[in-house]
């Protein structure tokens, strides 16, 4: 059976996952839906969130959120649960050029970016973002709704918690935790474990609210 895939979402996000998945040769169809049409950023919508179970029933067998998250997961969580709800099937989509472990496991929904690592033994959770060339070293874990930006690097047995966001360019020493909710500025040096719902960044990484 062909398999074709919408995006929800038109954003910038929406652009490099959509590179990915033509990349990958895996869909006969990729296109997009968007809230508001007019904010599809040039790339022309097949329809609006309100039109998803339609599109379902025409066909359309994949489902994918492209709706970017910096700290607040709540508009991928509202859009995870409805496409789930309507049956689509929601793929893990991994650039090409990404290498990972066949030894880790990676949740429905989950993006992996270009040239980005993930080693044996990590488990990653449902719909997290794993952005272009990020390193997930050996064991680690990661959860829910979680991003880690491009660039950055977990060293072996880090644990993310749910819907953590790991800023551009940071490294995490090995075997930290990362809090749930917590959101690590860019370029941050962790070298202790940052308590669930902060705010911290710096070299080294420093609660700031």
């Amino acid at each position: 059976m062909d398999r074709r895939l919408l995006l929800i979402g038109a954003g910038g996000h929406a652009a490099s996952v959509m590179d990915c998945a033509l990349a990958s040769g895996l869909y006969e169809d990729v296109g997009v839906v968007e809230k508001n049409a007019d904010a599809a950023g040039g790339i022309t919508p097949v329809g609006c969130d309100e039109d998803l179970p339609r599109l379902f029933e025409e066909g359309w067998t994949d489902a994918f959120v492209t709706v970017g998250s910096i700290g607040n997961t709540a508009v991928r969580e509202k859009l995870a649960r409805l496409i789930e709800e309507i049956g689509f099937f929601i793929p893990v989509i991994a650039d090409p050029s990404a290498v990972v472990s066949p030894a880790a496991v990676i949740g429905p929904g989950t993006f992996v970016g270009k040239r980005a690592v993930v080693n044996t033994g990590t488990v990653i959770g449902r719909h997290a973002i794993v952005n272009t060339g990020a390193v997930i070293e050996h064991d680690c874990r990661i959860g829910d709704f979680c991003h880690i930006s491009p660039g950055t690097v977990l060293c072996g047995k880090v644990y993310v918690e749910d819907r953590a966001h790991v800023g551009a360019g940071s490294v995490v020493r090995q075997g930290l935790r990362i809090g749930a909710r917590a959101l690590v500025g860019a370029g941050s040096a962790v070298v202790k474990d940052v308590p669930a719902g902060v705010t911290a960044f710096g070299n080294p990484c420093r609660i700031i609210r």
